[in-house]
């Protein structure tokens, strides 16, 4: 699964809510024809990205390619079950990439429009968040 090789601090807070707030880069569709995009703020995990991008491998199978435009860098941090409160922050559970309304996750190219549309909607089952479909225009 997808976890950063070296971190420049181990553990990180947690941030503010993003709610009302739109992604300013990676919003346009860069090197697939056809690209699924985020319609609202969630976090995504390392185990959904790789859920999502087994789903679309068994689409496209050896006729086109995928890109993943997102990559999890936040550590999330879980305290073992019956632990009393102090003795500091507990260990790496996770890692995740907080999403924002814009944001293409994945682009696919190489394949036929309908069989893209296909992949890419079984591979939005997979996710926490709504997503929509985009096209390259021409």
């Amino acid at each position: 699964m997808f976890t950063p090789k070296r971190t420049k601090h181990k553990k990180s807070q947690k941030g503010r809510s993003l709610s009302r707030v739109f992604e300013g880069s990676g919003t346009l569709l860069e090197n697939g024809t056809v690209g699924l995009k985020s319609t609202e703020v969630s976090r995504i995990t390392s185990r959904q990205i790789e859920s999502a991008r087994r789903v679309l491998l068994r689409y496209i199978s050896k006729g086109g390619k995928i890109w993943i435009r997102v990559f999890p860098y936040k550590p999330v941090t879980k305290k073992p079950p019956e632990v009393t409160m102090g003795i500091g922050k507990g260990d790496i559970d996770h890692y995740i990439f907080e999403i924002k309304p814009g944001r293409i996750i994945y682009e696919l190219g190489g394949l036929s429009t309908e069989k893209a549309v296909e992949a890419l909607t079984q591979a939005s089952h997979k996710l926490p968040f709504n997503t929509k479909i985009v096209k390259k225009e021409d």
